[in-house]
C-alpha cells in the first residue's frame, strides 16, 4: 500500500513524519502521523500508539504532546492516528462534537450509515500496524499504548483485548466506562445499536468485568477536569481494578484540567514508564 508523505521535519535528532494513505478499512484517505527517533542503522525500536480524544485528529498530539524529546532520550517510535474517517461522503453528525467525524470512538460500526466508513478498530488494530510494520524500524514485537479521553478509552480496550500484543498501557483521563456516560450511550447506541451487551467490547470497566486483564496500567486525571463526574468516572475504573487484582497506578493531579498543558506536562513521564517495559 502506498504511502505519501506530506511533511519531514527533524526534531531532538529524529524525524516527524506526517503521512496519507487510501484506507482498505474505512474506504476514506487516512492522515497520521510517525515520530521515529535517532537510532542505529539496521536497529528495531519499540513502537507507542497514541489515540486522540474528541474532535481531535493527528495533528493535536503532534503538535502539542511535547514528546519528541522523552522519545528520542529513550528510542521509542511515537504513531498518532486520526480520531475517524474523513471525506466528503463519509456521514456525519452536524453540528456535534461528540459523534461523528472526529469521534470514530475506536469502534467499527454496525448500524447504516455508520457502518461503511466507521472501522476504526479494525483500522487501528490491524491495518495500521502493518503498515507502520512495512515502512518504519519498528520492533512489533514490542508495542505500548496510551491516549487521551476518548483516546484513553480506546488504549484501554485495544489493550484489554489483545493482551499478548501490548506490553504496556496507559492513559490520560480516559472514559472508562462509556456505557455507562452520556458520551458513550451517545456514541455506542449509534454505532452499534440498542443491544447494550454489544457493547461490552468497547468498554474497559466491563471488559476487566468480563475477565480480561493487563499486566500493568497507568492513568493521569487532573482534578478540575470539567469531565470527570459525568463522563469519565475515573473510580469505576480504580474500583474495577482493584476487584480484578489488576495492578493499576491511577493518579489524581490536583488543579490540572482536560487539556494538553495537562497532557504535555505528565507524557513525557508516561514515555519512560512504557520505554521501562518495552525495552531498550
Amino acid at each position: 500500500m502506498t504511502l505519501e508523505y506530506l511533511s519531514q521535519n527533524k526534531a531532538f535528532g529524529g524525524d516527524q513524519f506526517v503521512l496519507s494513505h487510501q484506507s482498505e478499512t474505512t474506504g476514506t484517505e487516512m492522515t497520521f502521523s510517525v515520530y521515529v527517533p535517532p537510532h542505529a542503522q539496521g536497529a528495531k525500536l519499540p513502537v507507542l500508539w497514541y489515540l486522540s480524544g474528541l474532535t481531535c485528529t493527528h495533528a493535536n498530539v503532534t503538535e502539542k504532546g511535547e514528546y519528541r524529546a522523552a522519545c528520542a532520550e529513550h528510542g521509542v517510535i511515537f504513531v498518532a492516528p486520526d480520531t475517524s474517517p474523513r471525506g466528503d461522503d463519509v456521514p456525519d453528525a452536524k453540528d456535534e462534537y461528540d459523534f461523528g467525524k472526529g469521534a470514530g470512538f475506536y469502534v467499527d460500526a454496525t448500524q447504516q450509515p455508520w457502518s461503511k466508513h466507521y472501522r476504526m478498530r479494525s483500522y487501528i488494530e490491524e491495518e495500521l500496524p502493518a503498515l507502520v510494520a512495512a515502512n518504519f524500524p519498528a520492533d512489533m514485537t514490542r508495542q505500548g499504548i496510551t491516549g487521551h479521553s476518548m483516546g484513553g478509552h480506546g488504549a484501554l480496550i485495544t489493550a484489554l483485548r489483545n493482551p499478548d500484543r501490548f506490553r504496556s498501557v496507559s492513559a490520560f483521563a480516559p472514559i472508562v466506562a462509556p456505557a455507562k456516560v452520556p458520551w458513550g450511550e451517545k456514541a455506542l447506541s449509534r454505532y452499534l445499536g440498542d443491544d447494550r451487551d454489544a457493547w461490552r467490547a468497547y468498554d474497559a470497566v466491563a471488559l476487566i468485568e468480563d475477565g480480561a486483564r493487563l499486566d500493568n496500567l497507568l492513568v493521569d486525571q487532573g482534578t478540575a477536569d470539567n469531565f470527570l463526574e459525568e463522563q469519565l468516572k475515573t473510580g469505576l475504573l480504580s474500583m474495577a481494578c482493584a476487584k480484578a487484582g489488576i495492578p493499576a497506578d491511577i493518579r489524581m493531579w490536583e488543579g490540572y484540567d482536560h487539556s494538553y498543558y495537562f497532557i504535555s506536562t505528565f507524557l513525557g513521564e508516561h514515555l519512560a514508564w512504557h520505554a521501562e517495559r518495552l525495552g531498550k
